[in-house]
């Protein structure tokens, strides 16, 4: 692909970092972003929010050894063209002519994109990923190996998870949703919507979940943080034997720490949260409050695998598992690289096209697992003309 001459930081002159400091790896020489936005085929309603439609931003990361990173990172419909600016503007000059193999000290320089106290913190951590990512997959390639090994290597492959279950059962009844994630996609199992109806109502769904799914199939619930710590609870004691691998997000966020812990303490069953956390310290108060069991801490939200890889070390001190927030094009070798990693997440093609249609080699499911390869760094082949359909920027 030709870059975009708008859309790429300029060629690098000299080093942006202090010429004393040897670099024996591919600089980074140019940065292209594409930010690319689809429709989805329905409204998908979750306890407090609505999709319509997903965007993410394509990033290449260009260097004088000819090696190229190549990554998408978030799902921002709304500011997918902000995170594309704050990329080119403010963090691409800053790491133009830095070793791609300095992966911390490529983060750092980008890391003052998310300085701005009036801006949505979000925008530049997720700019920030675009880099971070690449990043890594540039490492990966110029190492020859894959970043799941790199990362740790614990195994190879990933049990998937569906996120669905959403209100108004926009893909059919729930027992035809479950039935196409267990039997058609092959997935191991699936996280369930709630905390947008009463703990009764919202009962009776997740009942009816379990039993379309049957007993080998893993049922997550996820509340997006919907429900009073009273109204969790009661949700938690109704469903204690329908065998609930965990409870998401289960309260409102004003006080979700105090919140979280005390539905994990009394509600029986274990919880997941950090996915709305913008930092290791963030993930780090809640595992020291004794607020989760599980961490869903998001690598494209909140600035990289860099960051998640370093949640993932402070949760194996505190015996907290480790999931990931959607992304399963980087979250199954984040996951596969570490021991306490659970499940790799994933939407129906209707809910996440990019998935099922920006990857071209996607692999099959076995057994409910994603089984990674030994292609390096993040091993995807992209379909650029699905990207060229779907781009924001044409």
């Amino acid at each position: 692909m030709t870059p975009d001459a708008a859309n790429v930081a300029p060629l690098a002159t000299k080093p942006a970092a202090e010429a004393d400091v040897p670099l024996s790896g591919p600089r980074i020489r140019a940065i292209e972003t594409v930010p690319v936005r689809a429709p989805l085929a329905r409204e998908f309603r979750g306890s407090y929010y609505r999709m319509t439609h997903r965007a993410t931003l394509v990033v290449r990361l260009h260097t004088d050894q000819g090696v190229i990173g190549e990554a998408y990172v978030g799902d921002e419909d709304a500011t997918a063209r902000e995170i594309q600016s704050v990329l080119m503007n403010e963090i691409a000059p800053r790491v133009v002519g830095l070793d791609v193999l300095a992966t911390e000290r490529c983060w750092q320089a980008g890391y003052p994109a998310t300085f701005d106290i009036l801006r949505d913190r979000r925008i530049g951590l997720v700019a920030l990923a675009a880099l971070d990512t690449a990043v890594w997959d540039a490492v990966g390639k110029f190492l020859g190996q894959p970043l799941w090994r790199l990362w740790g290597g614990a195994r190879n492959r990933v049990p998937m998870t569906a996120i669905g279950g959403y209100y108004g059962e926009p893909l059919g009844p729930i027992e035809d949703e479950i039935s196409y994630y267990r039997d058609t996609l092959g997935l191991a199992g699936m996280k369930f919507k709630v905390g947008g109806r009463s703990p009764a109502v919202d009962a009776e769904r997740v009942l009816r979940a379990r039993a379309a799914a049957g007993a080998d199939f893993v049922l997550c619930i996820d509340a997006n943080q919907g429900y009073s710590v009273p109204d969790a609870i009661d949700l938690a004691r109704q469903l204690e034997d329908a065998d609930i691998r965990w409870f998401e997000e289960p309260a409102y966020w004003a006080n979700d720490r105090r919140a979280l812990r005390d539905v994990r303490y009394l509600g029986g069953i274990p919880v997941c949260a950090g996915q709305s956390e913008l930092s290791s310290a963030g993930c780090r108060d809640l595992m020291e409050a004794g607020a989760i069991d599980v961490c869903n801490f998001d690598a494209s939200w909140s600035g990289g695998p860099s960051v998640w890889r370093r949640v993932a070390a402070i949760a194996s001190s505190y015996d907290v598992q480790m999931g990931h927030h959607e992304e399963p094009q980087v979250s199954t070798h984040l996951l596969a690289s570490i021991p306490h990693g659970t499940f790799a997440e994933c939407f129906h093609p209707d809910r996440d096209p990019f998935w099922w249609s920006l990857v071209a080699n996607r692999p099959e499911l076995h057994n409910g697992e994603i089984a990674l390869s030994d292609r390096a760094g993040l091993g995807w082949e992209l379909d650029w003309s699905y990207i060229e359909r779907h781009r924001l920027d044409k």
